[in-house]
């Protein structure tokens, strides 16, 4: 049996690969979430599944439960997310650097054959070229969210340099799905459309993202962790396909059928970087598919939404 610990495991993203993962006869799964942001109904309800409910920065009390199995992977997908959440309590978010040493320290323990840690195209800050390539991290980006997370890759390489604990790296760029809260700009948009209220951007609109199906991110990290692909590595985790946030406002609207309107406000004071788009080379050398393209995944998010 390949025991599996998910942190952060009731949210968007770690949901969606516990159920995914959950699956497979020969996998159990622990998921250990403060239900901060998460929903432990993001979980299937499978025997091969536990939900804890505890914050892994406060470690304190749970030690018992977290020592039941070995876990022979952990993923550390815990963290405060969402730009304007982060910007209002950067406190908060600085607390996130406890839960990654206490990661660490439980995988010690387990002598857990590796980490994976999904870190954020945010560690790129204002881009100083593009695509964005993992070998290019210009630390230039002042907001909390972002200095944590290369706190947390440090932390990790430095693990395995002393250590010998071995990691992948996954620099996450804007995933999307189904069981993402509404403060993300997609199923934000989607679920104002639906109601024909104004959709909200900060700024000109002119700032560009990449957007990557949640399905897609969830097969590309079973194949690395099936094969060992990407150990002691980071990898961008992404697509290719450049948006500008107005046009993707605007095509929410055009194909919700929506008399919502696009209001522009003050941009952001910081976190809303220029540009977004990454060097997706070594993701392609695994992950070959055809991405699910931002049409078909804002279809499939109306349709479900709409029920």
């Amino acid at each position: 049996m390949i025991n599996i610990l998910i942190t952060g495991g009731a949210g968007h993203v770690g949901a969606s690969l516990a159920n995914k993962l959950s699956e497979k006869d020969n996998v159990s799964i622990v998921i250990l979430d403060n239900l901060s942001t998460g929903k432990k109904q993001n979980l299937l309800l499978r025997e091969n599944i536990k939900f804890i409910e505890g914050d892994i920065n406060k470690i304190s009390g749970m030690e018992a439960m977290l020592k039941e199995r070995p876990f022979n992977y952990i993923f550390h997908y815990s963290a405060v997310v969402g730009v304007q959440r982060t910007q209002d309590h950067p406190l908060l978010v600085f607390d996130d650097i406890d839960g990654i040493k206490n990661i660490l320290s439980i995988a010690l323990q387990h002598s857990t054959q590796r980490v994976y840690f999904s870190s954020s195209s945010e560690v790129y800050g204002e881009p100083v070229e593009i695509p964005q390539h993992e070998m290019t991290t210009p630390l230039n980006s002042k907001i909390p969210y972002a200095i944590v997370k290369n706190v947390g890759e440090s932390f990790l390489r430095s693990y395995q340099k002393e250590f010998n604990l071995n990691y992948t790296i996954l620099r996450f760029f804007n995933t999307y799905g189904p069981l993402q809260s509404d403060d993300f700009v997609i199923t934000k948009f989607i679920k104002l459309a639906l109601e024909n209220e104004d959709l909200i951007i900060y700024g000109d609109g002119a700032q560009t993202r990449t957007f990557l199906h949640v399905d897609d991110n969830i097969n590309f990290t079973i194949e690395c962790l099936e094969n060992n692909y990407f150990n002691n590595d980071v990898v961008n985790v992404g697509s290719d396909e450049e948006m500008r946030i107005d046009a993707l406002a605007e095509k929410v609207i055009e194909m919700t059928n929506s008399k919502s309107k696009i209001k522009f406000i003050a941009p952001l004071e910081e976190g809303d970087m220029s540009r977004r788009k990454p060097d997706l080379n070594k993701f392609r050398s695994v992950y070959q598919g055809q991405l699910v393209s931002i049409d078909e995944g804002i279809r499939s998010l109306i349709d479900r939404f709409k029920v």
